[in-house]
């Protein structure tokens, strides 16, 4: 599999399904789909066959406002049926509602109040160490997140603890409803922040380039005595070019001539890619004759 492709894949039923429902967060959702199809397709251990296995890995999502991303990741995935997420998300009694709940499987926990994600995910990484598990739990925030004080208890407490099977993900995209993350509230030097409560910080330039997150995650694996920090410099509305670092697209409702627009520009770069592969693969069963 292509990742690359792949996550333009996903960003196009991001699309289908924010149209479809006329909800959604979708500025965010093409920001940290890379991050999530990273995780799920090339990290983490999880599936939809032992979801039930104590040794799993652990998945949160506290910037729970962009379930969307997460829902056509484990539909990929596997978990449901992509279309039956797509038809309902957001509709009256459906189990696909606009921030992650239990009810959908492959979900950990209930979330989207803000701040909350990492203390659980503290929590969990504990508990591996007390009951001698191998899982390692991940989490992903929002950089506009990053100014609920309960977050600053939970680095505390992974650093004091010694959490080297907790890795945190922030999401940089950089603009939230309101205007950028430095104007709500400046957060400053993220990554030392987190190194002042004692964890470990890899700084990713480009946090839509699925190779450079994967040896993030490779690098974290492998790191012993401190909790790790992603810092994922990401774009708001990546791969669709007139959302991109646009605020009003943070939660935004696509028209029919924008949604046509994303839609072709998104499907131009699949083929365009799937061409190049194509193209490679070609190449070296020629250099192998």
């Amino acid at each position: 599999m292509n990742l690359t492709s792949k996550t333009y894949e996903l960003r196009r039923d991001i699309i289908d399904m924010v149209y479809r429902s006329g909800a959604g967060h979708v500025g965010g959702d093409l920001s940290v789909i890379d991050i999530l199809a990273t995780l799920y397709f090339r990290v983490m251990n999880v599936t939809p066959e032992n979801f039930a296995d104590g040794e799993r890995d652990r998945f949160l999502l506290s910037k729970g406002h962009c379930v969307d991303a997460l829902y056509m990741v484990l539909g990929e995935k596997g978990f449901f049926d992509k279309e039956e997420a797509k038809n309902t998300f957001s509709a009256y009694q459906s189990r696909y509602i606009g921030h992650p709940n239990t009810e959908v499987p492959g979900i950990e926990i209930n979330s989207g109040s803000l701040g909350h994600g990492l203390a659980l995910g503290v929590g969990m990484a504990l508990a591996a160490k007390m009951d001698h598990k191998r899982y390692r739990t991940y989490v992903v925030l929002g950089d506009g997140e990053m100014a609920e004080g309960s977050n600053y208890e939970a680095m505390m407490a992974a650093g004091h603890y010694r959490l080297d099977n907790l890795c945190a993900t922030v999401d940089v995209n950089r603009l939230q409803i309101s205007g950028t993350t430095k104007e709500v509230m400046d957060g400053g030097d993220m990554g030392a922040r987190f190194r002042t409560f004692g964890w470990n910080v890899i700084e990713v330039s480009d946090g839509n380039d699925c190779g450079q997150l994967e040896e993030a995650y490779r690098l974290a694996a492998s790191y012993r005595g401190k909790p790790t920090a992603v810092i994922a410099n990401t774009q708001k509305g990546r791969g669709v070019s007139f959302m991109e670092d646009r605020k009003e697209w943070h939660h935004g409702v696509l028209s029919k001539e924008q949604y046509e627009c994303a839609v072709k520009e998104l499907t131009e770069k699949i083929e365009s890619w799937k061409e190049a592969e194509c193209d490679e693969s070609n190449n070296q069963q020629t250099g192998n004759l």
